[in-house]
């Protein structure tokens, strides 16, 4: 602003000062009779008071950028405050990142430094950069580019700052005006006719304040560009008095959405002398991955949520830096690790720059990368993982589109299973295909899982077992999946085959791989190198119950051992003992929960195991809200340990599994299972709890006071031939239910008084509605000379139904 202009411009600052008062006790007047508080208003009424309202607030955008042209001559003149003007740039580009990615502008930041003080305080650093790239995204048709480089004029001792854009431009006669207040260019207000014109006069009394300058001209993308040199400052003393220290040591942390961010917190917390580095090749970092199929739903409705505290607060670069003092390198990929001489070699993503950077220790959380397939037509467009944001956000835009109409998942693993209710709410024709026999093969034994199949079919799911993807077919876009048992309409195609370890980098340093492809390290996270560290889905594990390998990429495994892994780089001597393969998944109405080994494991890992198998509701049958749920317990015969927990439902499932899971690594037995002290109350609970009863029905077995048999042994060997008698002794009232074909009918308050009916020289297979009325009939045949008499486990809840193919 020259002195000419001064005058008038204190001037209109006073009548600024002046107005603002009444102007703002208006807007609040007209905000009340337009809310109703005054009566009816007629149309035309409402029509004058909502244009005299926006007449108001246009003056109080005025009066307020006038008012901020004030402070910044009165603050920033003579200030003494200096800010790092790095860090801000990068805070004020994740503000706008969803706004830019909203509009489908590509908002790019290039950098020759990794610190720049400039003599500025930081709210009014940040207003004059917001302004300045709020601008150009606003002016940026879809599809643009807005690039902001920061560099150092090291012989002018400057920080240059260019922000360039392909958007429409300054016309060239109106260049020398734009710095004015009031002023806007004329395409400007063709293309957005509100506004003040007060943001760049403040942009530029912001930078003259501290001795710097600011341009406009062409950019070379099309657009407009502005450039801004300030003066550099040196670096603040911490105090008056204490001389900045060199860094207690110097943590990198490779790897930036779970793992990574703990371990470079924690290692914060312990030691706040560290210097801390995250590299992190993505854009967004700690996000919520385990959300995305929620966020694919919409049950999720902003992605900002995904990276975002409890408290609301945004994980992004500006919140590690501030809050953690972390710094954080993102869009940046690790290239090699030289162990010799402890440096790492990163690649900026955007510009290829290269450069060498230091650690004492180092961390790597690179996480996990998905399997895909090499099948022929595998790169054809709308074939995702749910691997990142960017994936997500496609299905989600083939999904808002309604362009995804026939979605073929690919593989019953968690991840295809997670999605499936994301799609079927959409509104998409949801098709599971799985190589195997069943669904979560891995997480769940078959007649378990052949529940979570029957509630995929009720809601409309198609379910493909034992079927292999060969292929897919279309033009440019995939249009069909081939197998080798037919071919499946598809739009969209989710590959949900699973994923794994991602080691490459540290494979190329030579550190050393696990069996199960996972990077090894010890109870205390350290890999191969004792200055390296590692963990996450990147790292090989151990199962408490075998003592052997395992591998199961969890976030929740992954902030343990980021904890573990942290402590032991701070020099305290942690450990993480291993896991017992707990999971959860929702499952439209039913929950899918699982702990330790599957009966399958268990018999391939040697134990010769009892089993039980019991529905029963998840709260005291009289309560609004009761549910089912069905357990399976697996328990080893000879020591009566319990080994492995399933539980399948629409109850409260997750609760029973998470006590199993504690038993379980605490090797405990059935019996003291059975006397866990659970809280009890009719809202929370039978008095017996499900997960006692399980644990009782197998103590029972063992005892030899019951003889099971599963619904899919009885099954079997009906289809057979067998001549087996089914006894269904469930009441009147609940007969009126599934039946099985060829069974007798007799009620258990019956059975006493009609036992003369049943052969005593064949087996006799009992079953009610869960079993527990089965058991007690089972009592009273043996008492009256049945010998051969066996208890279906689960009862008529578990009779096999037919599959899909």
């Amino acid at each position: 602003m020259t002195d000419g202009e001064k005058p008038e411009f204190e001037h209109a600052t006073i009548v600024a000062h002046q107005i603002k008062s009444p102007v703002g006790s208006l807007h609040t007047i007209l905000q009340t009779l337009l809310g109703g508080f005054a009566g009816e208003l007629t149309p035309e009424q409402k029509r004058m008071l909502q244009g005299a309202d926006q007449k108001c607030n246009e003056a109080l955008d005025t009066i307020r950028g006038l008012l901020s042209l004030s402070q910044v001559q009165q603050r920033v003149a003579g200030g003494r405050e200096v800010s790092e003007l790095v860090s801000a740039l990068h805070a004020v580009h994740e503000k706008f990142a969803d706004a830019a990615a909203e509009k489908g502008v590509e908002l790019r930041i290039e950098q020759e430094t990794d610190m720049a003080h400039v003599g500025l305080d930081a709210r009014h650093l940040d207003e004059a950069l917001s302004a300045l790239i709020d601008n150009a995204i606003k002016y940026t048709p879809e599809g643009g580019l807005v690039n902001v480089r920061l560099a150092v004029a090291e012989e002018k001792n400057e920080v240059v700052l260019n922000i360039s854009d392909s958007g429409i431009g300054i016309p060239q006669d109106e260049f020398r005006n734009l710095f004015n207040p009031f002023f806007r260019a004329s395409n400007a207000r063709k293309h957005m006719p509100s506004g003040t014109g007060l943001g760049l006069a403040f942009v530029k009394a912001v930078f003259e304040a501290t001795g710097g300058n600011i341009s406009a001209g062409r950019s070379e993308l099309g657009g407009a560009e502005f450039s801004v040199a300030l003066p550099r400052k040196p670096v603040p003393e911490t105090s008056e008095t204490e001389e900045r220290r060199e860094p207690s040591m110097r943590v990198v942390v490779i790897g930036g959405v779970a793992a990574g961010p703990k371990i470079a917190a924690k290692v914060k917390r312990l030691d706040p002398g560290a210097e801390v580095t995250v590299i992190e090749m993505g854009r967004i970092l700690s996000y919520a991955g385990c959300g995305l199929p929620f966020y694919i739903s919409g049950l999720v409705n902003d992605q900002r949520e995904l990276i975002s505290t409890p408290e609301g607060v945004l994980r992004g670069l500006a919140y590690f830096q501030n809050v953690k003092d972390v710094r954080v390198l993102n869009r940046t990929e690790a290239t090699d690790i030289d162990r010799k001489n402890r440096k790492i070699r990163v690649k900026d993503i955007v510009s290829g720059e290269q450069t060498l950077i230091p650690y004492d220790k180092l961390a790597l959380a690179t996480g996990a990368i998905p399997k895909v397939p090499e099948i022929p037509g595998g790169t054809l467009q709308n074939i995702f993982t749910l691997h990142g944001l960017e994936h997500a956000e496609g299905i989600k835009e083939q999904l808002a589109e309604k362009r995804a109409k026939d979605v073929v998942i690919v593989g019953g693993g968690l991840i295809g299973v997670e999605m499936t209710e994301s799609l079927v709410s959409a509104g998409s024709r949801v098709t599971l295909i799985e190589m195997e026999s069943h669904i979560l093969p891995n997480l769940l034994d078959e007649e378990i899982s052949d529940l979570v199949r029957r509630h995929f079919e009720d809601k409309g799911v198609r379910v493909a077992l034992n079927t292999r993807v060969t292929g897919f077919e279309g033009d440019g876009k995939v249009e069909k999946v081939l197998a080798e048992n037919g071919e499946f309409q598809a739009d969209m195609v989710i590959n949900g085959t699973g994923v794994k370890p991602n080691t490459q980098l540290a494979a190329k340093a030579g550190l050393e791989i696990g069996t199960t492809g996972g990077l090894k390290t010890d109870e205390h996270m350290r890999t191969s190198d004792p200055d390296i560290f590692a963990a996450g889905d990147c790292v090989e594990t151990r199962c408490i119950i075998l003592d052997e390998p395992a591998y199961l990429p969890l976030g929740s495994t992954a902030i343990k051992q980021g904890r573990v892994a942290a402590e032991n780089i701070c020099g305290i001597k942690s450990t993480f003992p291993g896991i017992v393969r707990t999971s959860v998944c929702k499952v439209f109405d039913y929950t899918m929960a699982r702990s330790g080994l599957t009966e399958t494991q268990a018999r391939q890992a040697g134990f010769n195991t009892t089993v039980s198998i019991t529905p029963g509701i998840d709260r005291s049958h009289y309560m609004p809200g009761a549910e089912m749920i069905i357990i399976k317990l697996v328990a080893d015969q000879a020591s009566g340990r319990l080994l492995g927990i399933q539980a399948v439902g629409p109850g409260e499932a997750a609760k029973r599994v998470d006590v199993a899971a504690t038993a379980i690594a605490a090797a405990m037995t059935v019996d003291q299972t059975a006397n866990i002290d659970h809280c009890y109350a009719p809202s929370y609970s039978e008095a017996m709890d499900n997960l006692h009863v399980a644990a009782n029905v197998i103590k029972n077995k063992m005892a030899g006071h019951m003889h099971g048999i599963s619904a899919g042994e009885v099954r079997n060997r009906l289809d057979a031939g067998e001549e087996l008698v089914l006894l269904d002794v469930r009441t009147h009232s609940e007969f009126g239910g599934a039946r099985i074909e060829g069974s007798v009918h007799i009620p258990i308050n019956a059975l006493r008084g009609r036992i003369n009916e049943l052969p005593k020289n064949r087996e006799i297979i009992v079953f009610s509605r869960v079993s527990l009325s089965a058991y007690e009939a089972s009592i009273i045949l043996k008492a009256n000379g049945f010998d051969t008499v066996r208890v279906m486990d689960g009862g008529i809840t578990m009779w096999p139904t037919s599959k899909s193919s």
